[in-house]
Formats: C-alpha cells, sequence, structure tokens
C-alpha cells in the first residue's frame, strides 16, 4: 500500500483544523494536555458558527459532554448541548416519519430506498442523535414517480415547485422534486435519480439487488448497499465541493464498515466516479484520519483524484453553501473551475451537447405547437444568440 496522501493545508484556520483534531480525538482532555497549544487564541464564536455550519455539533457535543478540563469554554459546551437536544428531537420526528412513509408506500407495492436521513445516521453512527438531517430523500422507480407524488399530496405534502419542461428534458437535467408538509414541517425530496444528469449511474433494479432494510425504522425502511451509498455519497460530497465536514464524517464512518473494496473499485470506475471517489478517500483520510483500505489505494493514487482533493480545500476553509446563491466573487470564480473539474471528459462532453437540447425558455421566446416541438433542436442556437443579444432572458 503507497504512503497516505497529505494535503497542503495552509489555507486552513486554526480554528477549522481545531475542529478536525476535535472531531478525531478519542478524549478532548488527553489532546488538551498533549497540544495545549491548539486552543490558545481560538475565536470560539467562530467555532461555534464552524460547528453549526459543517453540521458536525451532534457528534462533537457528546465528545465535549465527557470534558473534565476546561480546555473548551462553556459557552460552546452549553450552547451545543442545546443544539444536539433540539436535533435529537427534530430526528425523532424524521424517524417516525419516515416509517409513515415507507408504510404507506410498501402498501401501494411501491419500491422505495431511503438515501439520508435517520436511516443513515442509525446505520453509520448508530445513533440518529449524531447526526443531523433537514428533510428525507429516497427514490423509487421512474415509472413510480406520479403513483408516489400523488401519495404524497394524499398525505398533506404539497409540491414546492413545477418544473418548467420541454422535450421530456427534466428527466435528466433533474433528479429530484421536493414536497413540504405545512402542518408537520418536513421538507420530502423525492428521487428519479441519484444525482442531476446527463451522467450514467447505477439503475433503480440495481440498487435495489443491494438494499439493505432498517431494523430501527421499520420493516418498510430500505436504503442503499455500503458500496452504492459510498458512491451516492462521494458524487454529492464532491458536487457540493465537500463544502460540509459532515459529508466526509459520514465517509469515515462509512469506511469503518470495510465496504468491499474489490466491488467499490469496479463500481467507482464503471460509472466514472473512481476521480471523485479517490477524492473523497483522500480528504476523509488527511482530514479526519479515516482508515485506510488496501485495495482503494488505486483510487487515491489518481493524479486527478489529489488535485480534486486539493481544490476542495477551498471550500472547507470557508463557510460557504455553493446552491445558494448569491456567491462571493472568489468563490464563484473558483466553483466556475472546480464544476467541471469533478467530471470526467465523457462527461464534460455530456454537459457541453446538453446545452444544444432546447430549454424551455426556447419555447418562451418562440413559442411552436408541440407537435413541432423538435424544431428547437435546430433553432436553439439562433434562439439562444437572440436573448444574448436583446437581453430578455425569459
Amino acid at each position: 500500500m503507497t504512503d497516505r496522501y497529505t494535503l497542503d493545508k495552509r489555507s486552513l484556520s486554526k480554528e477549522v483544523l481545531l475542529l478536525l483534531a476535535l472531531l478525531t480525538a478519542d478524549s478532548i482532555d488527553d489532546m488538551a494536555e498533549r497540544n495545549p497549544e491548539r486552543f490558545a487564541d481560538i475565536d470560539w464564536e467562530l467555532m461555534i458558527r464552524l460547528s453549526l455550519h459543517h453540521r458536525v455539533y451532534p457528534f462533537l457535543y457528546p465528545k465535549l459532554s465527557r470534558m473534565q478540563g476546561e480546555s473548551v469554554p462553556s459557552l460552546v459546551t452549553q450552547r451545543l448541548k442545546w443544539e444536539y437536544r433540539r436535533n435529537t428531537v427534530q430526528m425523532l420526528q424524521l424517524s417516525g416519519e419516515m416509517g409513515n412513509i415507507g408504510e404507506s408506500l410498501a402498501r401501494l407495492n411501491i419500491r422505495s430506498l431511503f438515501l439520508k436521513g435517520p436511516v443513515l445516521a442509525q446505520d453509520l453512527y448508530g445513533d440518529i442523535s449524531l447526526r443531523t438531517s433537514r428533510d428525507l430523500d429516497f427514490i423509487v422507480p421512474m415509472e413510480q414517480l406520479t403513483e408516489t407524488e400523488a401519495l404524497l399530496v394524499s398525505l398533506g405534502y404539497v409540491k414546492e415547485e413545477e418544473f418548467e419542461s420541454i422535450l421530456g428534458d427534466w428527466k435528466w437535467r433533474e433528479h429530484h422534486n421536493t414536497f413540504n408538509h405545512p402542518a408537520k414541517n418536513i421538507k420530502v425530496e423525492v428521487h428519479w435519480r441519484l444525482s442531476p444528469g446527463p451522467s450514467k449511474e447505477p439503475d433503480f433494479d440495481e440498487l435495489w439487488k443491494h438494499a439493505r432494510t432498517s431494523s430501527q425504522l421499520g420493516q418498510n425502511v430500505h436504503y442503499l448497499g455500503r458500496e452504492d451509498l459510498f458512491l451516492f455519497l462521494a458524487a454529492h460530497g464532491a458536487r457540493h465541493g465537500w463544502s460540509r465536514l459532515r459529508w466526509l464524517l459520514d465517509i469515515k464512518q462509512l469506511l469503518l464498515q470495510e465496504p468491499d473494496a474489490g466491488v467499490l473499485t469496479g463500481l467507482l470506475r464503471r460509472y466514472n466516479y473512481d476521480s471523485v471517489g479517490g477524492q473523497a478517500l483522500i480528504l476523509a483520510a488527511d482530514l479526519l484520519e479515516a482508515p485506510s483500505a488496501p485495495g482503494l489505494s488505486g483510487l487515491t493514487d489518481k493524479p486527478k483524484a489529489r488535485r480534486l482533493a486539493q481544490l476542495a480545500l477551498f471550500y472547507v476553509a470557508r463557510m460557504v453553501n455553493l446552491h445558494n446563491p448569491p456567491l462571493e466573487p472568489e468563490v464563484e470564480r473558483h466553483y466556475k473551475y472546480y464544476q467541471p473539474a469533478i467530471l470526467t471528459p465523457w462527461h464534460q462532453f455530456l454537459y457541453a451537447a446538453g446545452f444544444l437540447y432546447p430549454y424551455a425558455v426556447d419555447k418562451n421566446t418562440l413559442p411552436l405547437p408541440k407537435p413541432l416541438h423538435f424544431l428547437y433542436f435546430p433553432l436553439r442556437p439562433f434562439l439562444w444568440t437572440w436573448r444574448k443579444l436583446t437581453g430578455k432572458e425569459n
């Protein structure tokens, strides 16, 4: 096995470095005794904000509660205690709703796989209170999507928005619809893909073959197999720039379960996620001391994986939500470079080719009868040019 790759962490503040150390420490008291300088001149208000932004406070608070010394001020511990208790209540509520939705889907013979939420917390951490979740995500077969959405409406959920679509482009441009329950204040995302297209990924039937069932949350709560889960978490984290440490903590906890290295490597390569998978492994190992598996060194040795891991530190060093514009100019410039960098050449080609596929805005620019919508393919370059020249983007 090759030596573990070391990232250049000079861009990380002392508060971020301390947070990483606290997340990996077995005992904070022992850590403070060995390295008291780590706790010197720390902006503790910033530390609180970092733990909340990175959504790691439920994992961190139990460690702080066992601390005997005074290396971490009580104001930090008390604030995280309050957040930990609030999160536990929320996760209990989501757990009950997850069971209800799973049972309702099963009654209609709709197969479903929960992607995140309490089932992920239970599986990876052994306790739903140790991980945050703001919504429930699950995937269903495309042919049962309409039936699934009708079920959610019957349960009191309201669809957040309707995608303006043309020629069925929503099936691959998007990957989920969002529903909110106004009375329960719960958000649900119904997926028909794991990630936005165009990209290759396992279809639902393949995911279902490896599915697991939660013994704690209900017999109808099914979720991804370990290797499929790694692919999903790696793709999701990379797409978001690993801008929350919680996603890397998930990767570490999953690696502790020792997924099959051969199966995982083959899966990532088959769907062109090997560089992204290597990025996740490098970041989790170097930042959070995740275990290394000899069978996965072929992923972490890739130059592109190492380059992507270093690029992601730009976001780890900042408190930024890449999908909540407007972004600061520096962040926006970096993301315009980072986003295509995580793609393979084939995926880059598909994304470029996707620009030639008609958009709904083309229909607004030049309305045509539905039987003639195929004409938007040759017309798209001209319609796009017209909008740019006239400034009419909608």
